[in-house]
């Protein structure tokens, strides 16, 4: 469904920009590369529908340290959508945490980059 190409391509800050956009974009880039007309199938579905092409990042360019860690941070600010990090992050970051590494803990979750969100993850890990 064009709707998922979406959330899977979205950029930071956009309304559809959420985990599944997180996840994805830091294991692979994420090329949303065309609809396609519901006439396109026999019987016509009632949905949108797009084409998407995933490239798996290699290992270096990932740089995530701990995978677990990276998915549980990612869960835990994208958990309360209309909260500011410093609240979603409270049992997880400081706020000096996040500042260090370059993250408004004003900001939500939809606000921070795929590289903001590595690299906090990695500092947390040590």
């Amino acid at each position: 469904q064009k709707e998922v190409v979406d959330r899977m391509a979205a950029d930071p800050g956009s309304k559809v920009y959420g985990r599944l956009s997180v996840m994805l974009q830091a294991y692979c880039r994420v090329q949303a590369l065309f609809d396609v007309p519901p006439g396109a199938f026999s019987p016509p579905p009632k949905v949108d529908s797009a084409v998407v092409r995933l490239l798996p990042r290699n290992e270096a360019d990932i740089g995530i340290s701990d995978h677990q860690h990276f998915e549980s941070l990612v869960k835990a600010a994208f958990a309360q959508r209309r909260k500011t990090l410093r609240n979603t992050l409270r049992e997880v970051a400081t706020a000096e945490q996040m500042e260090s590494v370059g993250i408004d803990p004003g900001d939500r979750a939809e606000a921070i980059a795929v590289p903001d969100y590595v690299r906090l993850s990695n500092a947390l890990v040590g």
